[in-house]
């Protein structure tokens, strides 16, 4: 485990299971809009792997294009909502607990990885997304948004630690080796739940392994 200088420790999942642990679902029930902008560009079979899947609305929605799915996240009880919500739309899915810090996959063995809104310190971050290079297949794709540093001060959505941030030239770096498809950074507006919502700054990749 990293514990270089400006290391800060992964969120605890007594956070994460006490937002999760209220009634309806923190982020909405629907799938983020840069998902779903992309899924023309998705692949309809293969291993997919959600990270930092919450209560599962991302990973549902990969499986519902028959996707081989797992939700991954640190939090039990938002994976038990995403369970739930699986076995009620009759769609096949897998969940993991796991820190981030230490989830693994066998190399080349998957077709999708997602990472929405997860904030991880960069020590976590970039071993995480060189992991990611190793799972993906030939042809497999990454995508990931999240909020861009500037995001730090305007109190509607995100981490308060501004090294939970990253700018995109910091991902496509440690992206290194990926062929960016699509990699930009805008202001676009949210209207994710009660936790992400209102014009927001994001950067947004969508990464294929050659």
């Amino acid at each position: 485990m990293p514990r270089g200088p400006g290391y800060t420790p992964p969120v605890q999942r007594e956070f994460w299971n006490e937002r999760y642990s209220r009634d309806g679902l923190a982020y909405g029930d629907a799938p983020n809009d840069f998902l779903a902008q992309m899924a023309a560009r998705l692949p309809r079979q293969g291993r997919a792997i959600d990270l930092g899947a919450g209560e599962g609305r991302n990973a549902l929605f990969l499986a519902s294009l028959g996707l081989d799915t797992l939700a991954v996240d640190q939090s039990e009880v938002g994976l038990r909502k995403a369970a739930r919500l699986a076995a009620e739309r009759s769609l096949p899915l897998r969940t993991e607990a796991a820190d981030l810090l230490r989830f693994d996959a066998p190399p080349g063995s998957v077709a999708v990885v997602t990472s929405v809104f997860v904030h991880l310190p960069a020590q976590v971050r970039a071993p995480l997304h060189a992991r990611v290079r190793d799972w993906l297949a030939p042809g497999g794709l990454f995508l990931l948004e999240a909020f861009a540093p500037e995001q730090c001060a305007r109190g509607n959505g995100g981490p308060s630690d501004p090294s939970r941030y990253a700018t995109l030239d910091t991902l496509l770096l440690e992206l290194g080796g990926l062929t960016i498809e699509h990699g930009v950074a805008l202001e676009r507006e949210l209207a994710e739940g009660d936790f992400h919502s209102g014009l927001a700054p994001v950067v947004q990749v969508l990464a294929r392994k050659p």
